[in-house]
């Protein structure tokens, strides 16, 4: 099983929507608190459609909780602050791929202490924007599923 890990996501539609993702592809979500919304949210719920109850969901009160509760072997580390791409790296089935909030990313100390498993996605980055958080996801947890050969998925 993979595991993408959300730090601190500020939008609700891109939880639900990550959420939806992860349910069809038999992968873990773990939320890193503070959260911009509540788990009862609307636009959760409904970017989620009904599917929010079946999610296989983990939620931590902080970054550092999460090391101690899951204690992972690897982490990958999705940003635009590297020069490793995401498609270049070998994933293994019980990874972790960690996203950052919405708006800031992850926290550059995080990024710093963990260069080597800092992974992006290319795209042209004079325009200052980069893709949604739940597209990131996708294409990133795909990659890394396919590498696993879709195990447990038709």
């Amino acid at each position: 099983m993979m595991h993408i890990v959300l730090l601190e996501p500020e939008m609700p539609s891109n939880t639900g929507n990550i959420g939806r993702t992860c349910l069809l592809t038999n992968t873990r979500l773990h939320l890193i608190r503070p959260f911009k919304f509540q788990l009862n949210d609307k636009t959760l719920k409904r970017a989620g459609l009904d599917y929010w109850k079946d999610i296989d969901l983990k939620i931590h009160d902080s970054y550092k909780d999460f090391l101690l509760e899951e204690q992972p072997e690897k982490i990958y580390y999705a940003t635009t602050k590297t020069e490793n791409y995401y498609h270049e790296k070998e994933y293994q089935d019980g990874d972790y791929i960690l996203f950052g909030k919405e708006s800031k990313g992850i926290p550059e100390d995080i990024l710093k202490a963990n260069q080597e498993t800092c992974i992006k996605i290319p795209m042209i980055l004079d325009l200052k924007r980069s893709l949604n958080l739940a597209n990131s996801v996708n294409i990133v947890l795909f990659e890394a599923l396919r590498q696993n050969g879709f195990k447990d998925l038709g």
